[in-house]
């Protein structure tokens, strides 16, 4: 597909619909690269945000109808939504639904541990990576730091810090015959220096004296492990690009490129709203994650404040639609025969449309009808995903959107390959053509 006009990453628009390019990929790598925990990405998405006009409001606070762009923040969550001159309180939402989390190792409450004169870091498996990726990777730390004053310091050591190392194959043998097997207790506890004293509270002093804060001064951590090598394009014309955090970092970027790009319009119909979550990856059941009151109380809060009353709120959840926008399953080269056969989804052939009749995805005619006409809007293809009769099928934050708030939704996302990866791939140009359709949805 030929490259559109060459425009802005961050913050272009058209008078119908903002129009991305190559320059949107080259900025999600750079977004993939500075968002090592969900913390930094709900931190990166902000500060693009605020480059667009919008400004962060606190839930403490009491909150006024003014117009124009806000957001708010809650630990590994953002919530943003744009307020146009002429929304009446019942005016419904257009949402772009993502998550900010992926699958990873992340840190124990007693970090310290070794043995055989190794010293190891105890780290929890979270969500369910393909965890022979992350044997023999360069592996930093990054996360988040509460200090006993209550506050929080966003922390990431961007270097090989940490290694799991995998078995010599001279001890191993039966690999070849029985195939990898991985005790999640027993072989993922990597190891990041030398000795054989171990003392509790290493881990922790060496994040302090790394960051300049008193010995002693920090209270908690969320601190998970990522791989250092940088995101990067791949194959021969580089029409590929393999990086981390693709599920689902990858969506959370086009969902905030494309609020920032409609913002800077007039005469939008609908609200748009970004909602990103954590803990998509362990079931949503979290103050901060799709099945938690973050976005309901969001929604309504805004509603009320611009002098609406139940029936308002009511009217525009109605009206709202939600676009779960999730990363999905491209076609495998090797595995053929594990895809349904008569769908088929390429990288490169645009985003994707998700459907499950057991209602795993939330998508049915009606909202197939509201991408369908987004992508023609936009002048994106789009390609249609179900899985296997023979597979069990995955399930996004859809519907729990659905079901939580009453609000139709639809599940869409970019196929790519390597899901839950330490490191995944997809096709350079489908990036910004999900930009693009989200752009041209949330214009309405």
């Amino acid at each position: 597909m030929s490259a559109l006009p060459s425009t802005d990453p961050a913050l272009s628009a058209s008078a119908t619909s903002a129009r991305f390019d190559r320059g949107h990929t080259d900025d999600l790598m750079s977004f993939l690269a500075a968002s090592p925990s969900p913390y930094h990405a709900v931190a990166n998405a902000a500060a693009r945000l605020e480059k667009a006009g919008f400004r962060q409001v606190a839930e403490t606070d009491a909150w006024d109808g003014t117009t124009g762009g806000k957001y708010v923040t809650r630990g590994g969550a953002i919530v943003a939504w744009y307020v146009p001159e002429d929304a009446a309180p019942h005016t419904p939402f257009r949402i772009v639904g993502a998550h900010t989390d992926s699958p990873n190792l992340r840190v124990k409450p007693l970090p310290d541990m070794g043995s055989q004169g190794w010293r190891q870091v105890a780290v929890e498996i979270y969500g369910g990576p393909l965890l022979n990726s992350w044997l023999d990777r360069d592996l930093g730390l990054a996360g988040r730091l509460t200090l006993r004053d209550g506050s929080t310091r966003l922390v990431n050591v961007d270097r090989a810090l940490l290694r799991v190392p995998q078995l010599a194959i001279h001890m191993d043998r039966s690999v070849h015959t029985d195939g990898l097997k991985l005790d999640k207790q027993k072989h993922m506890q990597p190891i990041w220096g030398l000795g054989d004293d171990v003392h509790e509270g290493d881990l922790i002093r060496f994040l302090e004296e790394e960051y300049g804060l008193d010995e002693g001064s920090v209270a908690g951590w969320d601190l998970m492990t990522h791989p250092v090598e940088a995101p990067s394009y791949l194959g021969r014309d580089k029409e590929l690009v393999a990086g981390p955090r693709m599920d689902n970092l990858l969506s959370v970027h086009a969902g905030t490129a494309a609020l920032a790009a409609v913002s800077a319009t007039g005469g939008l119909p609908y609200i748009p709203v970004l909602a990103a979550f954590d803990h998509e990856e362990n079931g949503s059941q979290s103050d901060t994650g799709a099945d938690g009151p973050l976005l309901g109380g969001v929604l309504e809060r805004s509603v009320f404040a611009r002098g609406g009353s139940y029936e308002d709120k009511a009217r525009a959840f109605a009206g709202t639609v939600c676009l779960s926008s999730d990363t999905g399953h491209a076609v495998h080269p090797n595995y053929a025969e594990r895809h349904d056969p008569t769908h088929h989804p390429r990288a490169g052939g645009g985003p994707i449309l998700k459907v499950n009749v057991n209602n795993r995805y939330a998508t049915d005619g009606s909202g197939r009808a509201v991408f369908a006409a987004a992508c023609e809007k936009a002048g994106v293809p789009f390609q249609s995903f179900v899985s296997n009769n023979s597979m069990p099928c995955g399930t996004t934050i859809g519907p729990i959107t659905a079901a939580r708030h009453g609000i139709r939704t639809v599940d869409i996302g970019v196929a790519i390959l390597s899901m839950h990866s330490v490191r995944e791939l997809c096709a350079a140009d489908d990036p910004y053509l999900l930009a693009n359709a989200l752009v041209a949805f949330l214009e309405g």
